[in-house]
């Protein structure tokens, strides 16, 4: 058997991983273009945004979490050309996606209203409920592109969904721009413009990942079975039992984030809108990690199918150390630029700021997330789910939040209060997911 070097994984690792990045990079960079525009309609509007998206969210992940269950087990099946499993994962992985977009999609927009019971300025409510109810019904699309995009990259096929991310961000911030502002010839409808867009963009991306992965030559062997006869209620339970633990650790992890927001809406509008400048930087290196980790568990998932456990740790251990790198380098670009990137989003001086401060702590906490996102990743896998599920309530339900709570509001410490909880929530997680690796790669 061929033995590969660390040169040979990190080769390896960034072929794979470089297109789920610059997916990942043109879906955030929408989001922070989203940002962008609608800090410069208000103060309001932005913390308005950050409101509706910290809550959205969390419905997202869950959603995101199903649909992430696929790649492990795709690449388990293609590690020992396993033909016929991977052509049941198509057909019932796809198939259970959409079910859980029009679930999810239809909850959301039932329970949107809810957001008065938040206790945040009635004002940044009033304008947030509109916009998740229209971000809610993109779901539905996303959870269909997810599922076919998953599949293909847990045979490794990752340029060709990488394309269509790109092609369809491109459009939704040419629409963003058209729909906030009012150009184009199309009518101003404020930040409730840019949900829209979002939408279109979705359904865009969901029609053209299913026509890729349907008509091409690649996944002929497996497109073959897409039919109702080949539905599976077995197969799509055995997705469930790895895709709910899955769920579960990123609602734990994004809750927090989410919950965090809630708790800064407390302090007031302009810390919040603050929140949101920090948050939608620091996610996108978090985005772009999480292509290193996407890579993690294709590759990790082939060696465990194939029993190669000494070139499993390597390739696992060679992610870690591309995210360490790449994360510091994150962290010396956001201390440096504290004070130039808030005012890419707003003029507010307070907001400023707020908004530097924080991302000095998003720098500090930078190799931290980039270390836990990926080794979530490579213990994915490894169809680890549970025990990293319940690292990250430990970390961040039982220490972050309440340490971030008690800083900010018995301490005085306000925002910058909850953000240093969250950084020391990270750096558990990064810890124990980094042993639990360890410890699972070691025993075999």
């Amino acid at each position: 058997m061929y033995v590969l070097t660390y040169k040979d994984h990190f080769k390896a690792n960034i072929s794979l991983a470089y297109p789920v990045v610059l997916s990942q990079l043109g879906h955030i960079l929408v989001n922070v273009a989203d940002s962008m525009m609608v800090g410069q309609l208000g103060t309001i509007e932005l913390a308005a945004s950050s409101l509706a998206n910290s809550v959205f969210v969390v419905a997202m992940v869950f959603g995101l979490g199903v649909s992430y269950s696929i790649t492990p087990l795709v690449a388990s099946a293609a590690g020992n050309n396993n033909h016929n499993r991977m052509s049941l994962l198509l057909v019932n992985g796809t198939v259970l996606c959409t079910l859980f977009g029009i679930a999810i999609a239809a909850a959301g927009y039932f329970f949107s209203p809810m957001l008065v019971y938040l206790n945040q300025p009635a004002e940044v409510v009033e304008k947030a409920i509109p916009y998740i109810t229209i971000l809610f019904f993109s779901l539905l699309p996303l959870m269909v592109f997810q599922g076919f995009k998953q599949f293909a990259e847990g045979m490794s096929v990752t340029k060709p969904p990488m394309l269509i991310s790109i092609f369809a961000n491109v459009l939704n911030v040419i629409l963003n721009y058209a729909l906030i502002y009012g150009k184009l010839g199309l009518p101003e409808m404020g930040m409730n413009g840019a949900a829209i867009a979002t939408c279109i963009a979705r359904v865009l991306m969901a029609v053209l990942i299913a026509f890729y992965v349907l008509r091409s030559e690649d996944f002929k062997r497996y497109s073959y079975h897409f039919q109702r006869k080949y539905l599976s209620f077995i197969h799509m339970r055995r997705i469930t039992k790895i895709a709910f633990p899955i769920s579960g650790q990123m609602i734990f992890e994004v809750g927090a984030f989410s919950f965090s927001a809630v708790m800064i809406g407390w302090l007031g509008a302009k810390e919040l809108a603050a929140h949101q400048i920090a948050i939608s930087t620091a996610s996108v290196s978090y985005m772009m990690a999480s292509g290193l980790a996407a890579a993690g568990t294709i590759r990790v998932g082939m060696q465990a199918g194939r029993g190669d456990f000494s070139e499993l740790r390597k390739a696992g251990n060679s992610n870690m150390i591309l995210a360490v790198i790449f994360m510091t380098v994150c962290a010396l670009l956001f201390i440096l630029l504290q004070n130039v990137i808030p005012h890419w989003y707003t003029q507010n001086a307070e907001v400023i700021q707020y908004a530097a401060g924080l991302l000095v702590i998003a720098g500090i906490f930078q190799i931290s997330d980039g270390v836990q996102v990926v080794g979530l990743g490579v213990l994915r896998g490894l169809e680890d789910v549970k025990v990293p599920g319940l690292i990250s309530l430990l970390a961040y339900w039982v220490v972050a939040l309440p340490m971030g709570y008690v800083l900010g509001f018995k301490f005085g410490m306000g925002v910058y209060g909850v953000w240093t909880g969250l950084l020391v929530g990270l750096t558990i997680a990064a810890v124990l997911l980094y042993l639990r690796f360890r410890k699972l790669s070691h025993t075999h």
